[in-house]
């Protein structure tokens, strides 16, 4: 479903150039569930603003089921982003003064479902998150965790068949992080979709197909084995690549 190929994204400053992301190939089947960790600054957030068509590399392809995305348009990025990614940020993004079934519904709306029916369907997912008593509350009266879970049904509710997920357990507990870790795998599953959960907690890593740790830009296995063209076992799910 995803593919990375020899993907290179580099930023110059001062004289300098750094290789925020070097050379990364990786592949995530459907129905599958890859973690990433790694050091900040290593190159995480870039990856997956690559891979949502929000950033561009400068070598490599990424390609989407049997579309480029490191090709796309603008246009063609927004849809992409709009119709087929669930991208789930650090920060909320949340609308002050709004319901948090409103707040889920958001893209829904964006996408040209009419309010009525985009609160229908993302009610369902607040609830899934915990949320069911939360329906009518604007986000300023939630916790930080509340709200990060609204921002989290809203990613889910168009049913994605791609989920990128940037450390989305960051202002949860432990029991309800692992919940939502638990639901992103089960997604996965149910819907046939590709999820990348970018994540500091080791707990968390460890619940997904697989894990792979970003440094200084280069992907690795986490077992600390290096490139996986040799030694990735196989899965139900599929085989990754990392260079």
């Amino acid at each position: 479903m995803l593919e990375l190929t020899d993907v290179v994204r580099y930023y110059r400053g001062a004289g300098e150039e750094v290789r925020a992301v070097d050379g990364v190939s990786l592949t995530i089947a459907p129905g599958e569930m890859v973690a990433l960790q790694g050091p900040s600054g290593s190159g995480k957030t870039t990856l997956l603003l690559l891979i949502a068509g929000l950033l561009k590399p400068d070598r490599g392809t990424i390609q989407f089921e049997d579309r480029v995305v490191s090709s796309f348009t603008d246009d063609e990025a927004s849809d992409y982003l709009m119709h087929d990614v669930g991208f789930i940020y650090q920060s909320s993004h949340l609308m002050r003064g709004v319901s948090a079934l409103e707040n889920a519904a958001v893209k829904l709306e964006l996408s040209g479902l009419g309010l009525r029916d985009a609160k229908a369907r993302a009610q369902p997912w607040l609830e899934r998150v915990g949320l069911g008593d939360r329906l009518h509350r604007p986000p300023e009266s939630l916790s930080g965790g509340e709200r990060q879970r609204i921002a989290i049904a809203r990613a889910l509710a168009g049913e994605p068949r791609l989920i990128l997920a940037d450390e989305p357990t960051g202002s949860l507990d432990t029991a309800r992080s692992r919940e939502v870790v638990e639901l992103l795998r089960a997604i996965a599953t149910e819907q046939d979709a590709a999820v990348l959960l970018v994540t500091h907690d080791a707990t968390a890593a460890a619940i997904a197909n697989r894990h792979f740790v970003l440094s200084d830009g280069r992907l690795s296995d986490a077992s600390g084995h290096g490139s996986l063209a040799d030694s990735a076992p196989s899965t139900d799910a599929g085989v990754a690549r990392a260079s």
